[in-house]
Parts: structure tokens; C-alpha cells; sequence
């Protein structure tokens, strides 16, 4: 496992263990995907506690079996929600929540939280990597109980997790978007950081670009650094995009994809998991088609950009007046860098110094480069010397 603490994400070199997803029907006829992925995010994907244990002391994890001989067979990494409370356990039954009525309340009964856990972490001890505590608490029909309550059930499941499977990451509560901050300091200040390996956070900023998750995360990060867990790794454990964004082209898609990916590392994201793979009901940003699960060019941006990042070091992009962005990758045998402009098509002016001899898109094409000059837009381009 690579856990990285934040100040100095950008700083190494990039794992693949950085680029994660989400899947919710890999069980049911979603095929495995073409492009490569090490980390794992089950959530949406059948297997929240009332999928597990629909009644009490009955246990259904045929599914969940089958995600973790997948990941094996795989060789990724799985990250696992533990969250909804089951209709038997909730403490209010009849509350709305997205999902059934009840399953956002705390348990009625915290022993059955404890029992659910153990009974979760027993089962797959080595073979599931992490587990998070709860899935978007700041919003109530995600999680209606209280910060404390929710401080104890980390720390509840903190202790069990770390009994049954010592190897086991432990990931906080992920609150959501800027709305979250208040929630998630809250959290901290009750003393959760105590509890957990990584700080999860969902850095959704739709309908804006990507470029707008840089402020998110400075101030996930201000608040971990304020109540003294600076030091651990920050997860985003979800990131799309949906209504009311509106894309324009798959060209759009595509860059949001790839720009998503550059910025959150050098700003010190660990791991990024990309919501969702084979989700058509809610995001405006697909991977794959309904119809016939083919990639789309928003997946061929996240294989190339992967395949551009990967064991590369970055320092935090850098952006000048107009709009346009620059992020140089360093590795042993050189330096490349990638370029955008957030705004429109224009020509970039090759620094000297970069000694750039191709530029390669976002669908893999490379070609020579002409002159001291590129055409930029929305799109990033890697230039190499």
C-alpha cells in the first residue's frame, strides 16, 4: 500500500495506486475495464450494510465475494463503505434518506454497528484494504445522526477494524463539496482524526471545471493541518460531474477528466476515485456508453493522462493571466510538461529552455512539434524534449 503524507504528494513519485474508480455492477454485467485503474471504490455497488445483513444476524455477502475475487484476479486495491443504516437497525425507520427510508439515522443499537464492522473485517481480513466510515454525513439525507455519534462510530469501528485486520486503512467520514467544510471541522475537532489512516473527502465543485477544486482542497487541508492530522494522506474518494452540468462536446469531457487528474496530485490528493464507470442514471460525465459499455473518449483521457502522470514527480501547477496552465512532470530521464487553457484555442509560446521536440493529445496521438509555438485549448497536451 502507498500512503503519502500530503505536503509531500507531489514531491514523489506518482503510484499507481493514485488513480482509482468507482464500479457499482462489475458483479452484474458491467465488463472489467480496458483502462487501468489500482484502486477500487465500492459504493452505489450493492454492498452497503443493508445489502449485507437485510435482517438481523443474516448475512448476504455473495456479492461482495465476488467484487473481492475480482479485485484479486484484478490486482487492485478495494476500498469499502461501511454505511446505510438496514431498515431492522435504524434508529428512525421512517425518515427519508436517498436511499430507503431509515438508512441514513445512526443504529438504534451501537452494538449492532460493532457487530456489522467485525463481522465485515473477519470475513475479508487481507483482502480489503480500506474501509470508510460513512458515506457524505454533512448532508442529512446521507447521514441524519450527529457529529459525536458519528466521532464514536469511527472511533468504534476504528478499534475493531484494527484488531481483526492490523494491515486494514481506516478512512475518515468523506463530507462533500465546499458545504462539507464546517461538517468536516466539526469532525475533526471531536477528535475523529485520532481514528482513521486517511482523511476522505468527496472534492466535487460541479458545475464548475476542475481547475476549482484547487481552493477545495486547500481548505480540506487547512482544516486537517488546524486539528492536527496534517500529516496524514487525503483521499477524494468521489469526483464527477452531473446536472446541472451540461457538456458542450466529448472534447469538454474529456479535459475535464484529464485536468481533474493533474491538479489533485501536486496539490497533495493521494488517491482520486472517479464516480463512476458505469453510472448513466446521475452523471453527465460517462465512461463508458449505455448501450454498448464501449469506452468513451472521457475514458481514453484518463488511460493517456494516466500514462502521462504515472511515476512522474509534480510541483503544483502553475496558471498565468488568460487562463492558460502549465504543470511540469520530472522524471530521471527528463522533464515534460502539460499545457491548457481553460478559456479558448490559442497559440502557446514553447519556452526555449523546454527543448520540446513532440507533443501528444489526449487520444495518445504524437506528433513532431513545428516551430517555437503550440496550439493549446481545453484540451491538455503533453510537450517532451
Amino acid at each position: 500500500m502507498c500512503l503519502l503524507a500530503p505536503s509531500a504528494g507531489g514531491q514523489k513519485p506518482l503510484p499507481e495506486e493514485y488513480f482509482g474508480m468507482h464500479i457499482h455492477n462489475a458483479a452484474t454485467g458491467t465488463p472489467w475495464p480496458d483502462t487501468p485503474f489500482r484502486s477500487w471504490m465500492l459504493w452505489d455497488a450493492g454492498v452497503a450494510w443493508p445489502d449485507l445483513e437485510p435482517r438481523y444476524s443474516e448475512w448476504h455477502f455473495e456479492r461482495l465475494d465476488q467484487y473481492v475475487t475480482l479485485a484479486q484476479q484484478h490486482h487492485v486495491h478495494i476500498l469499502l463503505t461501511l454505511g446505510l443504516t438496514p431498515a431492522w437497525a435504524t434508529a428512525r425507520p421512517k425518515e427519508k434518506s436517498d436511499y430507503q427510508p431509515g438508512n441514513a439515522a445512526e443504529p438504534s443499537n451501537m452494538q449492532w454497528w460493532r457487530d456489522y464492522v467485525r463481522a465485515v473485517a473477519t470475513r475479508y481480513k487481507g483482502r480489503i484494504e480500506a474501509y470508510e466510515i460513512w458515506n457524505e454525513p454533512n448532508r442529512k439525507d446521507a447521514f441524519s445522526g450527529t457529529v459525536p455519534q458519528l466521532v464514536m462510530m469511527t472511533r468504534e469501528a476504528y478499534g475493531i477494524i484494527k484488531k481483526v485486520d492490523p494491515g486494514a486503512l481506516v478512512v475518515s467520514a468523506s463530507a462533500t463539496a465546499s458545504n462539507g467544510i464546517d461538517w468536516f471541522n466539526q469532525y475533526l475537532a471531536l477528535g475523529a482524526g485520532r481514528y482513521v489512516d486517511a482523511v476522505g473527502y468527496h472534492l466535487y465543485v460541479n458545475p464548475l471545471p476542475p481547475e476549482e477544486m484547487l481552493p477545495l482542497g486547500e481548505a480540506v487541508r487547512h482544516a486537517m493541518k488546524m486539528h492536527g492530522i496534517g500529516n496524514k494522506p487525503l483521499w477524494d474518494t468521489e469526483t464527477g460531474w452531473a446536472k446541472p452540468k451540461v457538456f458542450q462536446s466529448q472534447e469538454e469531457k474529456a479535459a475535464f477528466v484529464s485536468r481533474t487528474l493533474i491538479v489533485n496530485w501536486p496539490m497533495g490528493v493521494q488517491r482520486l476515485y472517479w464516480y463512476a464507470w458505469d453510472n448513466h442514471q446521475w452523471v453527465t460525465l460517462e465512461m463508458v456508453t449505455a448501450e454498448t459499455q464501449a469506452p468513451t473518449s472521457a475514458a481514453r483521457a484518463y488511460a493517456t493522462t494516466r500514462f502521462w502522470m504515472l511515476g512522474a514527480s509534480m510541483k503544483p501547477c502553475k496558471a498565468q493571466l488568460g487562463g492558460t496552465w502549465t504543470c511540469a512532470l520530472n522524471r530521471p530521464e527528463g522533464r515534460s510538461w502539460i499545457v491548457w487553457n481553460v478559456n479558448s484555442l490559442m497559440f502557446f509560446n514553447i519556452p526555449a529552455e523546454w527543448h520540446v521536440r513532440t507533443v501528444t493529445d489526449l487520444q495518445g496521438t504524437t506528433r513532431p512539434v513545428a516551430g517555437a509555438s503550440v496550439s493549446i485549448g481545453i484540451s491538455p497536451i503533453l510537450l517532451r524534449g
